[in-house]
């Protein structure tokens, strides 16, 4: 498999330690559109220059230098037809986010654990002294209940009860300007700590963007009641005067299911 020749090339330097395949296409919920994201995790930066001539062996098309995210290059492959995203990391990157989130139970606005899921899913093409593998298992633990409670406590208040500027705030004063961008924008990040929290409560990392719903459906047993059809709903009335009480019924029913309803 043309994947596995690419990590190949990569394990021939002497700095790397680890290749491994993560993103859609290692998930039970991927799709034809799914391309390979490739992680190459090194103890020194690798040069343009050298990932050119890897990136040339495989394939004519190609784009050697990206930064817009992360550090990165695409292949585009004629056989199979898809697209090779690598990115390129440190293993001291890998510790340090589990420390904070995993050892640690930092929470944060939205996608928490989002960075341990793509670890804790990736498929290891090359590892040279198996430390991606501990990485691994480590992250094959028990969810930290420590970890479940701070992400909830962190991200339930700035969905509509913190004092100033909750979510709900913003939104709300975003539909009386009519102000469709800010109430997108906001409507998001409401979401993004939505999410947070029910994946945290469900003892699940966070899959990151892509095909929510999708995952809480398959992983998550406990959900609020009619959470798909309330969040389609959201969605679908911004700009119109619906969307506050899409919202407020969104947020009604995740505090009936925290227990938070008074």
């Amino acid at each position: 498999m043309i994947i596995n020749d690419i990590a190949a090339e990569f394990a021939k330097i002497k700095t790397v330690n680890s290749v491994v395949l993560s993103g859609s296409k290692t998930n039970l919920i991927n799709d034809e559109m799914s391309d390979y994201d490739m992680y190459v995790y090194s103890s020194e930066p690798i040069s343009v220059e050298l990932r050119e001539i890897i990136a040339a062996k495989f394939t004519p098309r190609y784009v050697v230098g990206n930064t817009f995210f992360e550090d990165g290059d695409e292949l585009y492959l004629a056989q199979p037809k898809t697209t090779v995203d690598i990115m390129y990391r440190s293993l001291d990157w890998a510790y340090k986010e589990m420390n904070d989130v995993w050892s640690k139970h930092k929470a944060k606005l939205g996608y928490t654990t989002a960075f341990l899921h793509n670890l804790k899913t990736s498929k290891i093409l090359f590892d040279r002294n198996y430390e991606f593998e501990r990485i691994i298992e480590e992250l094959k633990q028990t969810y930290p209940l420590q970890l479940k409670k701070n992400i909830v406590a962190k991200n339930h208040p700035m969905l509509r009860d913190l004092e100033g500027a909750p979510y709900y705030k913003q939104i709300e004063l975003a539909v009386k300007r009519n102000d469709i961008v800010s109430q997108n924008h906001r409507v998001a990040a409401l979401l993004a700590s939505y999410f947070d929290i029910l994946f945290a409560v469900n003892g699940q990392t966070h899959p990151g963007e892509k095909k929510l719903i999708q995952y809480v459906q398959k992983y998550c047993k406990k959900r609020p009641a009619n959470f798909d059809a309330d969040i389609e709903n959201v969605i679908k009335s911004l700009g119109t005067p619906e969307l506050l009480t899409n919202v407020t019924k969104l947020l009604d029913e995740l505090d009936l299911f925290l227990g938070k309803k008074k």
